[in-house]
């Protein structure tokens, strides 16, 4: 047999066999989520609509609790009517009134960047985020990711919590949690895992999934000594069979 036929046997044979593996993976996931929603059910999805809020409420929330990021937010809006006064304010009247929510300085000055950044795509118009409204996920995700201090996390939950597009944020407790499951490889960086979790788990499950596997992370799955003996997930976890009833 020529060379050249045997290797592009193996080629098809390869392709074939990533196909089912990906298949494979996709019905795993079927089987985690409806797992999911039997132990932690179907969280209410209700967007707002304010794009750029949710874009600084998420800048704020950035290594802090919930309970500081959504104080500091509180504080801002209080302190300044509009968007463009907070662009326009001393960087240290805007750091003051986030204080709560950590490291102010720094925040302040993203927050004034990523601003001022959209003030000149917008050439002076109302600061707005609307225009993510009419985008394709993807071109919507590039628009966010192109802003200072925005990764693929941040820009994710604006258009998944705000606009209730279906994009796919990976937190600590989403990575850990499908790492374990084996849905992502050991070395899958939170980042890389965005792109390859969005491929495996469909839009309209999306949601679902991010706010369960949160809620499984920090309840079952943590980081140190998880709960496998009370984890619904077990069936279906990686980490489980390949390390606990490993050892028993």
């Amino acid at each position: 047999m020529p060379r050249s036929l045997g290797a592009s046997r193996e080629v098809s044979r390869a392709g074939v066999e990533g196909m089912e593996a990906a298949e494979a993976l996709r019905d795993k996931v079927a089987r985690i989520y409806d797992l999911l929603v039997k132990t932690y059910g179907i969280p209410p999805w209700e967007p707002d609509g304010d794009a750029l809020g949710g874009l600084i409420g998420t800048v704020l929330s950035q290594h802090t609790s919930d309970v500081n990021s959504e104080r500091a937010y509180a504080q801002l809006v209080s302190r300044f009517p509009t968007w463009e006064a907070v662009r326009d304010a001393p960087v240290e009247a805007v750091a003051e009134a986030i204080r709560p929510g950590g490291l102010a300085g720094l925040k302040a000055e993203r927050i004034q960047r990523i601003l001022r950044i959209l003030t000149e795509r917008l050439n002076g118009k109302d600061l707005t985020l609307d225009t993510l409204k009419d985008m394709p996920l993807d071109d919507a995700l590039d628009y966010l990711e192109s802003l200072p201090g925005v990764g693929p996390k941040t820009a994710a939950c604006v258009l998944l919590f705000s606009l209730g597009q279906p994009a796919f944020p990976v937190d600590t407790h989403v990575w850990r949690v499908t790492k374990r499951l084996g849905l992502i490889g050991p070395k899958v960086t939170a980042d890389a895992a965005h792109i390859v979790l969005a491929d495996l788990i469909p839009p309209d499950r999306r949601h679902t999934m991010h706010v369960d596997l949160i809620r499984h992370g920090r309840q079952i799955c943590h980081a140190q000594r998880p709960a496998c003996g009370r984890c619904s997930l077990r069936a279906e976890c990686q980490y489980y069979w390949r390390s606990v009833a490993h050892e028993r």
